[in-house]
């Protein structure tokens, strides 16, 4: 064990660098009957330009669980081309394991630098199953995974002796868990409870971006972002506050968000996002994958007066 409290391995040694600073999930605009090509990729052209370290298209803010395995392949084509030099991560959760590892194989002919992996299902999964997905699918890889822990979709709760288990497997390079607690101390336990369990080179990234600054000051390499899909620039700022060891200003930064994360949490991440890309011009409307609605008017106006709140940050 090293001096961070990580478990350290000899075969893998430095911390892989796309798997820390800030990772912009994009929206995937679509309609019924195709995907909006030219939209998504000036979404993820608008995120290379801003400076993210790192694109992370279907996510769940993708809408990946929505689409076929052709449509997801031409996705990951196009958010590689769109992307440039940054680094794309794809996500690849499906009901079967023969699907994941279809899908792994689609994002890595694209040209994906790493995969992103949900245990997806149907029937409740054990532990032992979940494992043997990850075993399974990293035994193919030619590209870092990225765990994807969201209980709030998946509806697995992964404990920490599972992650170190799943992290101690080739190809691994971060784990990307929900929200941290709000109490600072709680959640810097949290993350150094996770830490001494895996190995030194897994990074640990935050999601839930009401709690990104606290978990990033508690020592999260990586925010997994959805704001930043469509607003990097405060998600930037934040980000770098607290890579700078600023961790005031990186509160502060997320407490000017407060109006946005507030309708996070009422209304779903997903579609206040697909508000605010259509308030910019990003893209059409309707957006999002029926049977998904996008907000209603009096909504969209609160999220209109949120943006204003924060238009100084963007």
């Amino acid at each position: 064990m090293d001096d961070s409290g990580r478990i350290a391995t000899p075969e893998r040694i430095e911390v892989r660098p796309m798997f820390t600073g800030l990772s912009a999930f994009p929206l995937t605009p679509m309609s019924e009957t195709e995907i909006d090509e030219s939209a998504f990729s000036g979404i993820v052209s608008r995120l290379a330009d801003a400076g993210v370290d790192s694109i992370s298209a279907l996510g769940s803010t993708g809408s990946y669980a929505y689409l076929t395995r052709e449509e997801r392949k031409r996705v990951a084509q196009l958010a590689v081309a769109a992307a440039g030099t940054t680094p794309v991560m794809i996500g690849i959760g499906s009901l079967r394991t023969a699907h994941v590892r279809a899908l792994a194989e689609d994002a890595q002919d694209a040209g994906a630098a790493a995969v992103l992996l949900a245990p997806m299902s149907y029937q409740q999964l054990t532990a032992e199953e979940v494992f043997g997905l990850y075993e399974a699918v990293t035994r193919e890889l030619s590209v870092p995974l990225c765990i994807y822990d969201n209980p709030g979709t998946t509806h697995f709760t992964f404990t920490d002796e599972l992650h170190g288990r799943i992290a101690a497997l080739p190809k691994i390079g971060s784990i990307k868990i929900p929200g941290v607690p709000v109490d600072p101390a709680e959640a810097a336990g949290r993350v150094r409870s996770l830490r001494s369990q895996i190995p030194s080179t897994v990074t640990i990234g935050v999601s839930g971006d009401a709690s990104a600054a606290t978990g990033l000051n508690a020592g999260c390499d990586v925010w997994y972002s959805v704001l930043a899909g469509v607003l990097p620039t405060p998600c930037l700022a934040l980000t770098r506050a607290s890579q700078n060891g600023d961790q005031d200003t990186a509160t502060e930064l997320s407490n000017r968000l407060e109006p946005i994360w507030e309708l996070f949490r009422a209304h779903g991440s997903v579609r206040v996002v697909s508000a605010v890309a259509e308030h910019l011009g990003l893209v059409e409307s309707p957006n999002l994958p029926q049977p998904v609605r996008g907000l209603d008017a009096a909504t969209r106006s609160r999220v209109t007066a949120a943006l204003e709140q924060v238009d100084d940050l963007l």
